[in-house]
């Protein structure tokens, strides 16, 4: 499913994404992960049905404006942008369904704001991730390296897509089709060819993170019916058991494993669907 185009303006700037489905069904904001795009969700979106689904690039990714020079992405600014967003649909209420990145954003909305989210469906990720407190300044130290070192990076030029294409194929493991997928909306048009459209701060490593014990008190703090949806096998930084003990600290929530890798939403967007079930319906 290909979705319907859209522009929202909130406080940053221009917010585009792609909606699916039809006004009058459930309220669904749908968040896609770290460097991905609003398009990740159309292969699934075709499966799910009876909801109002609202998939923006979240800023500094896809098509949407990128974060003013001198200041960062953080996850706490993610909400406010979420919250924004919601806004200028005139949504007082919604549900939100997060990948990855996404899903770590939509657990702290969903903490945040116990009175604005109704139901939380998170995809391979639950909370934000942890860093203990002997890696604070090693962290910090690294971060404001990169950040301070982005000026002298230029932009790589691909001559067509087929370069970016592999790329996203190679790190994320990725078929074909979902790596093009994300990538006719990932770049855009210069002279010469083609070049990334998400903003570079974006691979600026987080200044600075939660402990566990913090992340913990935030996942037990969602107060919403919650379904979390984690691959086998799971990725180095959601080890297990980790991940499903603190899945378990959901006060309303439980847990599905489906066999599949990272992006199972979009390679496996039936298993994931009928995981998902009427859940966000209800």
């Amino acid at each position: 499913m290909s979705g319907t185009d859209f522009s929202l303006e909130i406080g940053i700037g221009t917010v585009r994404g792609l909606r699916f489905g039809a006004p009058g069904g459930r309220r669904v904001l749908a968040l896609h992960g770290w460097l991905d795009n609003a398009a990740s969700f159309g292969p699934l979106a075709a499966h799910l049905h009876g909801l109002d689904l609202v998939a923006p690039d979240l800023p500094g990714h896809g098509r949407s404006v990128h974060m003013p020079p001198g200041t960062d992405y953080t996850f706490v600014g993610a909400v406010h942008q979420v919250l924004d967003i919601a806004d200028a649909l005139h949504w007082d209420r919604f549900a939100l369904l997060g990948h990855s990145m996404g899903a770590g954003i939509a657990s702290l909305v969903a903490a945040a704001c116990p009175d604005r989210v109704e139901r939380l469906v998170a995809v391979e990720a639950l909370g934000a991730l942890p860093e203990t407190e002997d890696n604070t300044v090693v962290r910090l130290r690294d971060a404001v390296t990169s950040a301070r070192g982005l000026g002298e990076r230029p932009l790589r030029v691909f001559p067509d897509l087929e370069a970016p294409v592999r790329a996203r194929m190679r790190v994320n493991g990725l078929s074909e089709d979902a790596a093009r997928r994300l990538v006719e909306r990932g770049v855009r048009a210069v002279d010469g060819g083609h070049v990334w459209c998400s903003d570079p701060r974006l691979t600026v490593p987080t200044a600075v993170r939660m402990t566990p014990g913090q992340v913990d008190a935030l996942v037990a703090g969602i107060e919403c019916p919650t379904r979390v949806i984690y691959a086998d096998p799971p990725q180095d930084y959601l080890p297990e058991p980790d991940r499903s003990r603190r899945a378990r600290l959901l006060p309303d929530g439980d847990l599905v494993v489906i066999a599949g890798g990272h992006h199972l939403h979009m390679e496996q967007p039936e298993a994931v669907a009928a995981a998902i079930g009427d859940f966000l319906r209800r």
